[in-house]
C-alpha cells in the first residue's frame, strides 16, 4: 500500500501521529430524487449519514438493523475507516449534525440547528452566509486533541450538489465528478444539474447562488477551513466532493475578505477515485488559486476473501467517510496493504 500525490505522481504522505476525525454528516433531500444515488438501502437512503456515523464510532448499529451498503452488496466505506481505526486508533470520532433527519446513537455529536436542505432541482432552500458562519465559528473553536485533523463527510447525493455547486461559481467542471456508481446515472445527475443551474443566474451573489444549488457540508466545511487551517492541520477525507469544497471555500473567501492556509491543508481521498474514467479530480485541484497539497492512497482488495468488497477495485463506492484520509493515516502508521484488507473482513465476518 503507498500513498502518492495525485499532481505529481511522487510518494507522499500525512503528517505524522495521532489525527483526530470529524465526520460531517449531512441530508440533502437531492438523495431522494429517483436513481440518483446508491449510497445506502433503498428507500432508506436519508439514513446513510446516520448509520455511517454509528458505524465508525461503535463498529455497531442502533437506528437500523443493516449497514449502508449499493444494491449490488458493496458496503460502506465506513468499514475501511473503521478498519484503519482498530488498526491504529485516531484520537477521537465525533460527529458534526448538518442536517440529518436521524440523529445517531451512542457518538459524541455536535449541532448546529442546521436542518435538511431540499432537493436542488427545486432549490435547496439554504440560508448559506449563516450555514458557512457557523462553519468558521466552528473552526475558530475547535479543539484538536492530537495532532491534525482528518475532516470526512457523509452526504448522500453529494456529489451531484458538489457539481452544481462548482458549475454555479463558473468553474469549467462539467464531467468532473465521481459517483458511488460504477457506471454513473449521466442522465439522472444531469437533468437534476441542470434544473438546478436554471434556477441561478451569474449575477448573484456567490453565497445565493449556494443557498439554491448546494449543500449544507460543503458550506459548513468551506467556513471551518478558513478559520480552522489558522491553527492546524486539516486533512480533508474525500474525492471530488471534498475537491469542491476547497473550491467553495477559495471562491468565497474573497467574499469574507480572508485567506486560506494552505500549507496546513491536504486533501487525500482514494486510487478508486484518481483512476475514475468518468471524474477528473486533478482538473478540479487545477481550478484552486494555489497547488494543493493533496494525495491518494492505493488499496486493492483483490485477494480478499469476501468476493463483495473486489467490486471497490472494479468501480463501485470509491470514497466516502473520510475512507481516503483513513488509508492515508493507516499507511502512515506503517499498515500495509493486507492489513487493512484483513481488517476490514475481520469487521465484515463479525456482522455475518
Amino acid at each position: 500500500m503507498q500513498t502518492k500525490n495525485i499532481l505529481t505522481d511522487k510518494l507522499d504522505s500525512l503528517p505524522r501521529g495521532k489525527a483526530d476525525f470529524l465526520l460531517a454528516a449531512s441530508v440533502t433531500k437531492t438523495c431522494e430524487i429517483e436513481g440518483i444515488t446508491q449510497a445506502g438501502i433503498p428507500g432508506k437512503i436519508p439514513y446513510t449519514p446516520t448509520l455511517d456515523a454509528e458505524f465508525i464510532v461503535n463498529e455497531k448499529l442502533y437506528s437500523m438493523p443493516e449497514i449502508a451498503e449499493t444494491p449490488s452488496g458493496v458496503p460502506t466505506p465506513a468499514l475501511i475507516t473503521r478498519a484503519a481505526h482498530n488498526l491504529d486508533a485516531y484520537e477521537t470520532i465525533e460527529i458534526l449534525d448538518l442536517g440529518l433527519d436521524i440523529k445517531p446513537q451512542n457518538t459524541i455529536l455536535h449541532q448546529f440547528g442546521i436542518e435538511p436542505s431540499d432537493a436542488i432541482n427545486k432549490g435547496a432552500n439554504i440560508d448559506a452566509k449563516e450555514v458557512f458562519a457557523k462553519g468558521m465559528a466552528y473552526g475558530k473553536s475547535y479543539e484538536l486533541k492530537g495532532n491534525y485533523l482528518i475532516l470526512g463527510e457523509s452526504t448522500p447525493s453529494g456529489t451531484t450538489t458538489a457539481a452544481a455547486s462548482v458549475l454555479a461559481l463558473g468553474y469549467d467542471a462539467k464531467g468532473c465528478f465521481s459517483s458511488s456508481f460504477k457506471d454513473v446515472p449521466k442522465d439522472i445527475r444531469q437533468k437534476t444539474i441542470d434544473e438546478a443551474l436554471s434556477l441561478v443566474d451569474a449575477d448573484m451573489p456567490n453565497f445565493e447562488k449556494l443557498g439554491i444549488v448546494s449543500d449544507n457540508m460543503l458550506i459548513f466545511c468551506a467556513g471551518f477551513l478558513l478559520e480552522a487551517t489558522k491553527r492546524f492541520h486539516v486533512v480533508l477525507g474525500g474525492g471530488t466532493q471534498m475537491a469542491a469544497c476547497l473550491l467553495i471555500a477559495d471562491k468565497l473567501r474573497e467574499d469574507v475578505l480572508m485567506r486560506l492556509n494552505s500549507e496546513n491543508l491536504t486533501l487525500a481521498t482514494t486510487a478508486w477515485v484518481v483512476n475514475d474514467a468518468n471524474s477528473d479530480i486533478k482538473k478540479l485541484l487545477g481550478f484552486l488559486s494555489y497547488t494543493p497539497h493533496a494525495v491518494y492512497t492505493e488499496l486493492s482488495f483483490s485477494d480478499a476473501e469476501i468476493p463483495v468488497l473486489k467490486k471497490y477495485d472494479e468501480g463501485e463506492a470509491k470514497e466516502g467517510v473520510g475512507a481516503g484520509a483513513a488509508l492515508a493515516y493507516a499507511n502512515a502508521n506503517g499498515q500495509t496493504n493486507k492489513s487493512v484488507v484483513d481488517a476490514t473482513q475481520l469487521i465484515m465476518y463479525g456482522m455475518m
